[in-house]
């Protein structure tokens, strides 16, 4: 067998290694939820039509959320 195709070859992909990318998408992701549940007040928010009171964290939660699965979706259909 050759190495590459041994099962201890390298291996290609979406391995465990730690790169700078990933370091800083981590380290953003840690600082918006640091700033997420340091807003904890009450505010209120205009949904279209209606308007809601809620916690702010929540909103800025929610909005994370949908941020980070619309750009997971793109990336997912770039590749």
């Amino acid at each position: 067998m050759s190495p590459k195709t041994s099962e201890n070859g390298p291996t290609k992909g979406r391995g465990g290694a730690v790169t700078p990318a990933r370091v800083v998408v981590l380290l953003l992701a840690v600082l918006a939820l640091i700033f997420i549940f340091e807003n904890t007040r009450a505010t209120r928010i205009r949904l279209l039509i209606p308007e809601v009171t809620m916690p702010l964290w929540m909103a800025l939660l929610a909005t994370a959320v949908i941020g980070a699965l619309c750009g997971a979706y793109f990336m997912k259909r770039r590749s």
